[in-house]
């Protein structure tokens, strides 16, 4: 069937109609000609699998990755890397401007669009490594993936030699080539250490959340900032726009400013507002990032933060209302109706959220609105090549306007 992409889709997909119908169709670019098999009708729209290209767009490129056409990571590897950030930029604000909220995003290129990620996350079915499919759970068996770190890929093959059969891999590295290898499995692993050692600068192995070999963290230099980051904490997987991301929120804080830090993980944001706020405080529920947090604002010689352990939901209860900024990077899902509540209660000078998706950004934006005007915002391309975007808005409050 031969259909024209008219545009992109929020996941990155192609969309086209057949009798007025939207029909998605992953890994083309508009103005692509294509012939298609439709794999799931429904009533409202149609799913189809790319078949042959029969006139290319003029803003398709080759792409770079030979398993782009079958993988479920990458969306946009046959756009320009202009064309990606175009497309993203008019996503989140496109999106602002149907729920009828005026700004204007400020556009934070990647530096480095490919071999940026500093993690990537593998499934192992059968012997075979790699990512599933799109919309599958078959395996894309790989040796290397395209955006991750070129240490990371050279990691990959001396895992297919583990013997893990089933299980998940998680690979860390830092901008030193430093790698944390996590391994999720059962099965009776074959992991020659000396020869590890002989091909890269191996930190440690963790297996089933223990510490097999070395060290279950990595340290991690960005902005003069030294964090620790244990093995199972967040952190930013772009070290090169993370950088930008954490002078934003330095650029932002005053030295007055009394801050608190919802969902601080490691303390990345934590320690960046330090270096101009009084005080920080930041509130997270992992065990092991909250250890982290305090030993980087130890080894930052930053003395006016600190931290606590707990659910953000839980804890926002028992805070003073003494605050005069505060910063939340909340994981997708957004915040609750509970945080939101409490922010609407103490009703700081400013809010800085800080979101990796837009849908729910605007969800809770729209929640805030009447108590907070956009200052200002940003996208930034944390996720080059793929449909994922990270997005910063600094509210003011109102009455302060």
């Amino acid at each position: 069937m031969e259909v024209k992409i008219e545009r992109l889709d929020d996941l990155g997909q192609g969309v086209a109609f057949i009798d007025k119908k939207v029909t998605f169709v992953p890994k083309t670019v508009p103005g692509d000609i294509v012939d298609i098999k439709l794999t799931k009708i429904k009533k409202k729209y149609n799913e189809a699998m790319l078949g042959d290209i029969l006139v290319p767009s003029d803003a398709r490129i080759p792409f770079k990755c030979p398993y782009f056409l079958n993988c479920g990571g990458c969306q946009l590897q046959t756009m320009s890397y202009e064309d990606t950030t175009k497309y993203k930029l008019n996503k989140v604000t496109s999106l602002f401007t149907k729920n009828k909220i005026d700004v204007s995003f400020a556009l934070i290129e990647n530096p480095k669009p490919f071999n940026y990620r500093n993690k990537i996350n593998l499934k192992i079915v059968d012997g075979e490594l790699g990512f599933f499919e799109i919309n599958t759970h078959k395996m894309v068996e790989i040796d290397a993936c395209l955006i991750a770190d070129e240490v990371i890929n050279e990691t990959i093959i001396l895992v297919k030699n583990f013997n893990i059969l089933n299980g998940n891999v998680t690979i860390k590295c830092n901008q030193d080539n430093e790698v944390l290898i996590i391994i999720e499995s059962n099965d009776l692993l074959n992991i020659d250490i000396d020869l590890i050692n002989s091909k890269i600068n191996l930190v440690g192995i963790v297996i089933n959340r223990e510490t097999y070999y070395g060290k279950n963290y990595l340290y991690e230099t960005i902005n003069d900032l030294k964090f620790k980051i244990s093995y199972d904490s967040f952190f930013q997987v772009n070290p090169y726009v993370a950088s930008k991301l954490f002078q934003i929120i330095t650029d932002n804080v005053d030295a007055n400013d009394k801050i608190m830090d919802l969902y601080c993980g490691v303390g990345t944001l934590s320690l960046s507002a330090a270096r101009e706020a009084r005080e920080v405080v930041g509130i997270e529920v992992v065990e092991n990032a909250i250890a982290n947090a305090l030993e980087n604002a130890r080894i930052n010689n930053l003395d006016n933060v600190s931290f606590i352990l707990n659910d953000v939901s839980d804890e926002v209860d028992k805070m003073d209302i003494d605050y005069s900024k505060v910063i939340v990077d909340p994981p997708r899902s957004g915040l609750s109706r509970k945080v939101i509540d409490f922010l609407i209660k103490i009703m700081p000078e400013e809010i800085i959220y800080v979101s990796c998706d837009p849908q729910t950004l605007v969800r809770d934006y729209k929640l805030l609105q009447e108590y907070y005007k956009i200052k200002k915002g940003y996208v930034l391309d944390m996720f080059s090549y793929t449909h994922h975007v990270e997005s910063i808005l600094i509210l003011k409050k109102r009455s302060e306007i």
